[in-house]
């Protein structure tokens, strides 16, 4: 046996490496390294510490040369792969040569044993912290000698900090067990010869090709698209915002797979063989090479930047990722967003091809449909010009079809007519010839046709809008839509990239118009169900967030945008004039129900006034709702319905019967009579003292509910007891916190502190004075997952707040310990935004502070407020994800607004440091 053989690849690695070979490892340097410590050690275990000192060094140099070379080419993935794969094969050789050399010389007749790379190891790609999975191959069983072999083999690699997978078979077993499990045959199918014996290697080789992979590969391929299925499952699909590199959907083991089975079928040896297979067209190999060298880069800097096997791009790694691939800022668009933008539409290409290649693989392996089935199973009439293969709409004649560029876009509406896919080449047509679809074809009266019944008229347009998407065919049409494509926006808010929360909300009206969401959506199904201009209200979906991405306000770009789009899509100009201001005031109910008191009248009258009309609310409310939808499958709750559906409520009521209604006195003897039906049974006496001990904004602060609450809590009042109620409100996913108690400066502070300091977030405040002096506070407060407490975890809350409110525990120094954020949302860049609006409220001043969230946020503002002697009426809490909105309708202690801009001055100043401090804190 020749254990001191270069391995065969080297000379195919060697091109490739990022260094040269020598700085990577040097085999013949560091084996008379080894030889020269043999000769100086008096002990077997005095050599092995000496060559795990000669390797350690050695890998360590070998790492360092890769990682500098990576670094001055972030991109030259083939590099980097191929040199850890060199520098690893390196230290495996070594490693053998010791054992066999000088540790454990061979008897004089040599066992044979042959190590083989295998899964990724074998295939010659590795990144820094990739496993090294090992075959040590015997003849037919393993004897003494090359058990102690392996074993010291593998210590020696353990102790190099490599994490060895590993096992030792003979090409019997290694077939028996392949055949029985297709992990190993996977692994098997890219095995390569490190060091060893090369005729026991080639015999391995030999007998796979010949006893292993000779068959159809059949139930290879089958196992393999199951296992696809699963992960994909499991890690979620491409659009999520912290994707798994290597096992994400549309990322490098989708293209493993990909390359697995068309190597089993076709024998390739190299990715490039794809297109002589027929698999791949050149352009298609180009875009296959392009995301596979891409996704390589990424998790290479992801294993060197956390020293780790790391696959997931979290927040924080991807600034990182992007700081080493060195991105850069560009248009206002921070360097993570272009890089994030650059591996979504990777993962999309990756998809394409995939799905392109093993779809073609499942139409060929398709098992027959029992007769009886065939014949009884009624399909749908295919429209002239297409064939069915495999129950995939298929294009019968590709010169035809191309001849008339509207064919493009008619494949998609015949795929919705009958509810059938699209076949793989179909798709590969379509992709391949998007440079037909130019001007002329957009402004032809039956494109807009086709395009506007793909949204109107199936039922289901987000099924074609995403193929429409993932191909290249949507933004072809609509060029303006090809920036957002991918384009991820870097937040904790939003779940999805631009587009796909496009298509996501699209999906949501969709389902409105199906009546499948009636019951947990009345006031938007009730508006579709009286009928809306549908046509508008799929358009402003569709073009609500095109603006994203660039220096200015995306609404307001995005409404110029729809100036050229809209008309280009056949619309009259009333329907673009309606479609225009719908993308230009998109946010408009969302902040005013999430970020405004709206029991203010004030707050309803400038909504009111800025709608004018019905039916634009009609239209502005379901789009509001079908956006909040599609940021996230959590972000839609009862809290945010319920701040919408008032909202619409009261603007409607005052567009039909006049902004004069909206005044306190009307709410104020609406909400005591309503006080009075739900007492019946209290005395005359005890109600008219209830109703007259409040001032106006208390009535048309609260609801009914909440009215009952205080009145119970303040009849046998008792001015040294705090009273506290907690009730679930199912209604609002949230818990009412009450509170009466003696009014005394800074209570409200004091109440904030005690709810953080139970982990309790505050979505909703609101503080009143009564004319004999009490506090009447009510919160309401969910727990860390948006929800309701539940009932069990009340009493601990009760005791909580009880024991803060009395002093016993001091909410300022309890909750330095819990201000911390978490390390991969230090990433996020959220500036501070304070603003002061005295025209927002009749008698209040607007106090809008936009930051970082955090724990203990609302109390460090409202503890800040109330040491500048200023008394906060109101709280309004609006959470987008990372970013938080504390709005605060306050007065100073002569009841009077802060006009003064020395006054606001100082007072934003003292908030921001507060909020400072907080981050010091935070971040500590």
């Amino acid at each position: 046996m020749n254990s001191t053989d270069q391995p065969n690849s080297d000379a195919a690695l060697a091109p490739r490496l990022s260094a040269s070979p020598n700085e990577i490892y040097n085999h013949l340097a560091i084996d008379a390294q080894i030889a020269e410590a043999a000769e100086r050690a008096a002990t077997p275990a005095d050599l092995r510490s000496e060559t795990i000192e000669i390797l350690k060094a050695a890998q360590a140099n070998g790492r360092a040369a890769i990682a500098s070379a990576f670094s001055a080419a972030p991109f030259d993935a083939a590099a980097m792969t191929a040199s850890y794969t060199y520098l690893t094969d390196g230290m495996v050789k070594s490693a053998l040569f010791v054992t066999t050399q000088h540790l454990h010389p061979a008897p004089k007749k040599a066992p044979v044993l042959s190590v083989i790379g295998v899964g990724g190891y074998g295939r010659g790609e590795m990144a820094p912290f990739s496993d090294v999975d090992l075959l040590f191959l015997v003849p037919n069983t393993s004897t003494k000698w090359t058990n102690t072999i392996i074993e010291a083999m593998l210590y020696i690699l353990w102790d190099l900090k490599l994490k060895v997978g590993h096992a030792t078979r003979t090409i019997t077993d290694c077939v028996q067990l392949a055949t029985e499990d297709y992990t190993i045959q996977t692994a098997l199918l890219e095995h390569r010869y490190v060091c060893g014996d090369t005729d026991l290697a080639e015999q391995l080789d030999e007998t796979l090709k010949r006893d292993l992979f000779s068959g159809s590969g059949q139930a290879f391929i089958e196992a393999k698209l199951e296992e696809r299925d699963s992960r994909h499952l499991k890690q979620g699909q491409r659009y999520v915002v912290e994707p798994n590199v290597k096992e994400g959907k549309g990322g490098l083991r989708d293209l493993q797979s990909l390359f697995w089975i068309a190597k089993y079928i076709h024998g390739v040896e190299h990715s490039a063989d794809l297109v002589a297979a027929g698999v791949f067209r050149a352009e298609e190999y180009e875009t296959f090479k392009a995301a596979e060298n891409f996704l390589w880069a990424v998790r290479g800097h992801l294993h060197l930047l956390t020293k780790r096997a790391t696959e997931q791009l979290t927040f924080d790694m991807q600034v990182s990722v992007a700081e080493a691939m060195q991105y850069e800022d560009q248009n206002g668009r921070r360097a993570v967003e272009v890089f994030m933008q650059a591996y979504f539409r990777h993962a999309t290409v990756v998809g394409d091809l995939t799905r392109i290649f093993l779809t073609k693989l499942e139409d060929m392996h398709v098992k027959s449909e029992p007769l009886l089935e065939r014949w009884f199973r009624r399909k749908p009439k295919i429209k002239e010009g297409y064939r069915v293969v495999h129950n995939r709409i298929a294009i019968a004649d590709e010169a035809a079809f191309l001849s008339d560029p509207l064919n493009m876009l008619r494949l998609f509406e015949e795929a919705l007519r009958t509810g059938m896919l699209i076949h793989p080449d179909a798709m590969r047509t379509v992709k391949a010839n998007l440079h037909l679809i130019t001007d002329t074809v957009r402004t032809n009266p039956e494109a807009q046709r086709i395009f506007l019944d793909l949204l109107l008229k199936h039922g289901n347009p987000e099924r074609a809008l995403r193929r429409m998407n993932e191909l290249g065919m949507l933004a072809a049409f609509i060029p303006e839509f090809e920036p957002i494509v991918a384009m991820m926006q870097f937040n904790m808010y939003h779940s999805y990239t631009v587009d796909e929360h496009i298509i996501q909300t699209i999906a949501n009206l969709a389902r409105i118009e199906k009546n499948e969401l009636e019951e947990e959506l009345p006031v938007a199904s009730s508006i579709l169900n009286r009928g809306v201009n549908r046509k508008v209200l799929y358009v402003a979906l569709l073009l609500h967030d095109i603006g994203k991405g660039r220096s200015e306000d995306h609404s307001i770009l995005g409404a110029q945008i729809v100036r050229k789009v809209a008309p280009r899509l056949g619309l009259k100009q009333d329907e673009v004039d309606t479609v225009e201001w719908l993308v230009r005031y998109h946010l408009l109910m969302s902040d005013m129900a999430q970020k405004r008191d709206i029991s203010d009248p004030r707050t309803v009258r400038d909504f009111a006034k800025a709608v004018q009309t019905v039916k634009r609310l009609d239209l502005l409310c379901v789009l509001t709702v079908c956006d909040i939808r599609g940021v996230g499958p959590d972000t839609w709750n009862n809290w945010k319905a319920v701040l919408i559906r008032a909202l619409y409520r009261q603007t409607e009521r005052a567009l039909e019967t006049g902004l004069e209604d909206l005044n306190r006195q009307n709410r104020g003897a609406e909400a005591k009579k309503a006080l009075r039906e739900a007492l019946p049974d209290w005395p005359k006496k005890a109600l008219q003292i209830e109703t007259g001990r409040h001032y106006d904004p208390y009535w048309q602060g609260l609801h009914v509910t909440a009215h009952v609450v205080f009145a119970k809590l303040l009849r046998d009042v008792d001015p040294d007891v705090v009273q506290i109620d907690l009730h679930p409100d199912e209604d609002r996913d949230a818990t009412r916190a009450c509170f009466v108690m003696p009014d005394h400066h800074g209570i409200f502070s004091r109440l904030a502190g005690a709810l953080a300091l139970v982990g309790a977030n505050v979505v909703d405040a609101r503080s009143y004075t009564t004319k004999d002096g009490y506090i009447t506070d009510a919160f309401w407060i969910q727990d860390s997952e948006g929800n309701a407490y539940e009932a069990s975890k009340l009493p601990r809350l009760r005791q909580m707040i009880e024991k803060t409110l009395r002093g016993e525990v001091i909410a300022r120094d309890a909750l330095k310990s819990r201000d911390k954020v978490k390390k991969r949302e230090k990433a996020f860049r959220v500036p501070t935004s304070i603003t002061f609006d005295n025209d927002g409220s009749e008698i209040y001043t607007i106090i809008e502070v936009d930051t970082r969230d955090r724990p203990g946020l609302l109390y460090d503002l409202a503890r800040t407020l109330a040491a500048a002697n200023v008394y906060v009426a109101n709280a309004v809490i609006a959470t987008y994800g990372e970013q938080v909105v504390d709005t605060f309708y306050v007065k100073d202690m002569f009841g009077l607004k802060y006009y003064s801009e020395s006054k606001q001055r100082t007072l934003e100043k003292r908030l921001r440091e507060a909020i400072l401090e907080g981050v010091a804190r935070a971040d500590s």
